[in-house]
């Protein structure tokens, strides 16, 4: 049987063969393709958490719970150990203070010195504002994850329940607008609950596998907070793209033999979806080939 994983090398193989190149934002320049769909089956515990290299699954899951809190600024996860987020307030920093701190003295500070944080570790209204802390023209916050929970528990037919992170008007205040943006959710018959990510710009090396992880995480606490079982996740990418300082990383990737697909389950349920801790996840059989180093584009 074909691996899960194997459509995923497929997709980075097309990239690689068929991609637009294209200066893009950064100045790094891209491959990119357009329009494409990935598909994995989490009904038998499986997780699609890559093997092709080790992807540091914890770090992608605490990401997904520090979205949960609606926090926007790198100290609570730096205190955390997470570090993804680091390169665009350092890069703000370099640019507005012009001092070429390092990296490890500037979360240093971050973790360290509130007051220092509050100012330059802030990353604007970014995903966790806007699912749960949404401000609406009336004045009023909208927590998109809460209604998306009542609605799995009360209206698992209806075709609204999803939740995004696109607000128009707060998205120049953003380090970064939303790259998977919109999370669409459907209860089956059965009781298995699918989600639907659609992810408008894509970084296929370095982000696709956290984004697959941290939707993965995210589909198994609220089809556990909705008494259901995790169906299929669909991902769907707009801009699919591999940079032009990855393609060396990229043919590395490829070139290796999938291997089985971990398991993540989920221990007792807390009482609401806020009550999820990185503890409360487990991963078993999970056996990746080595990491592959590649440097994030700002």
């Amino acid at each position: 049987m074909i691996s899960q994983e194997q459509q995923y090398l497929d997709l980075m193989q097309a990239v690689l063969e068929r991609g637009d190149e294209r200066i893009d934002r950064t100045g790094v320049g891209t491959r990119s393709l357009f329009g494409t769909t990935l598909r994995f089956d989490l009904s038998d515990g499986s997780a699609p958490i890559i093997t092709t290299k080790r992807v540091y699954w914890k770090t992608a899951v605490k990401e997904m719970l520090w979205f949960l809190t609606g926090g926007t600024n790198i100290q609570a996860l730096l205190r955390d150990n997470v570090r993804i987020w680091t390169d665009w307030p350092l890069d703000r920093y370099r640019r507005e203070t012009g001092e070429n701190v390092s990296q490890e003295a500037f979360e240093k500070r971050i973790v360290e010195d509130d007051e220092f944080a509050g100012q330059w570790g802030e990353l604007g209204p970014v995903y966790g504002k806007q699912w749960r802390r949404w401000q609406g023209p009336d004045g009023r916050e909208y927590d998109q994850i809460a209604e998306v929970v009542r609605q799995l528990r009360e209206s698992p037919a209806s075709r609204r329940i999803l939740f995004h992170g696109w607000n128009v008007p707060e998205i120049s205040s953003m380090a970064l607008p939303p790259c998977h943006m919109v999370y669409q959710f459907h209860v089956t018959t059965g009781g298995k609950l699918n989600c639907l990510l659609f992810q408008r710009s894509c970084d296929l090396l370095l982000g696709a596998p956290f984004n697959y992880v941290g939707a993965t995480a995210l589909q198994l606490m609220l089809a556990q907070q909705a008494g259901l079982q995790p169906g299929e996740l669909v991902w769907m990418g707009g801009d699919v793209h591999l940079y032009m300082n990855h393609l060396d990383q990229a043919h590395e990737q490829i070139s290796r033999a999938p291997r089985a697909l971990p398991r993540m389950s989920l221990g007792a349920a807390p009482s609401s979806i806020d009550g999820y801790t990185i503890d409360d996840f487990t991963v078993e059989g999970y056996d990746p080939h080595p990491a592959i180093k590649a440097d994030v584009a700002v």
